[in-house]
């Protein structure tokens, strides 16, 4: 199953794991990421403190736990190629999944884009 598919069909809870250039750690809930290739997903991101990690720390690692019995999931470890804050790109890709949580707070938004450095199961591995 190709990852794309893997992130379409299975439910489950994200973790995006962050950390800023003096080695301050965050983790954050996050959707699931949009998959642009098999070697790159995206996020999109206001104006926090995850965001504001990537920006001095461009690695990451994103914690994903499959609904269900047992503990199954991803863990993806990432790092920031590029980002893009052009509304209409955000909506774009926005409109590719249906709505799971609706922010009230209007902030600006990012599209961070990652390589995919390596991919393990949620546990071993």
């Amino acid at each position: 199953m190709s990852l794309a598919e893997y992130f379409q069909i299975t439910e489950g809870i994200g973790v995006l794991a962050t950390c800023d250039s003096d080695g301050n750690v965050d983790a954050a809930i996050y959707a699931r990421p949009y998959v642009i290739d098999e070697d790159t997903i995206a996020f999109s991101m206001l104006e926090r403190l995850s965001y504001g990690n990537i920006r001095s720390n461009p690695k990451a690692a994103y914690l994903f736990i499959e609904h269900g019995e047992g503990y199954h999931g991803k863990r993806l470890y990432l790092t920031k190629i590029s980002e893009e804050s052009d509304p209409a790109k955000i909506e774009a890709i926005k409109a590719q999944r249906p709505k799971t949580h609706k922010s009230t707070v209007q902030a600006e938004k990012h599209l961070v884009y990652f390589a995919i450095d390596k991919i393990r199961p949620l546990v071993g591995g």
